[in-house]
């Protein structure tokens, strides 16, 4: 079985915010997957489906964001799962908006959210799915920025990454984390050399009484 966990916070005042967009990757998912019943238990909504062969448990947190990890641990002991069987996705700052990355384990980033998740399970070898949200606006903090609703061209940007990321989930369920990184991170461009410019000669006037050329 493979537990896959959306971060946001719970509470209509915080649909379609930029830090609920783990729980919309989580909706649609559920959706493609037509699963509709849901459950609470451990402090989260959980609901079981199947990707292929594959037994899958998806979890949207209700404890808010910075205590995820109170409702993630409970889950993997109670299902006896490890953290290789773990798979979260969260809102990034340092991701432009409408893009995203997989990662195979790694550090919080500064992510309060994935923090408790390290905290509660003591160990960073679980898989990530960061979806990007940008930077905020000249004038805003953070909490301004991760809190604000995406306005429409924004929403647009969201909602197709979101569904790009759908068979992203699919490939790390039934193969491995390694093969999604590789079919669906996006590529770096890589840079073109700029051609060497040609070396040209500049004649200078005869040399002065010190020696030095004249300056043009």
């Amino acid at each position: 079985m493979k537990v896959i966990v959306g971060l946001g916070n719970p509470g209509n005042e915080y649909n379609q915010t930029r830090h609920n967009v783990g729980f919309m990757l989580i909706d649609a998912l559920a959706e493609h997957l037509n699963i509709t019943i849901w459950k609470d238990k451990f402090s989260a909504k959980i609901a079981e489906g199947h990707i292929g062969s594959e037994k899958i448990l998806l979890v949207k947190p209700q404890t808010f964001m910075n205590l995820s990890g109170n409702a993630v641990q409970p889950l993997l002991n109670w299902y006896k799962l490890g953290v290789e069987d773990l798979v979260v996705a969260h809102d990034d700052m340092d991701i432009e908006i409408g893009t995203m990355r997989i990662r195979r384990k790694g550090s919080s980033g500064g992510h309060r959210g994935i923090e408790s998740i390290l905290v509660n399970i003591g160990d960073e070898n679980f898989a990530r799915i960061r979806i990007g949200v940008g930077r905020p606006l000249p004038g805003w903090t953070v909490v301004n920025h991760v809190l604000a609703k995406f306005v429409d061209d924004d929403c647009v940007k969201i909602k197709e990454v979101i569904q790009s990321l759908l068979p992203a989930i699919e490939c790390i369920v039934q193969e491995d984390v390694d093969k999604a990184m590789n079919k669906f991170n996006p590529k770096k461009v890589k840079k073109q050399k700029l051609p060497k410019q040609e070396t040209t000669t500049v004649q200078t006037g005869p040399e002065t009484p010190e020696g030095t050329g004249e300056k043009l």
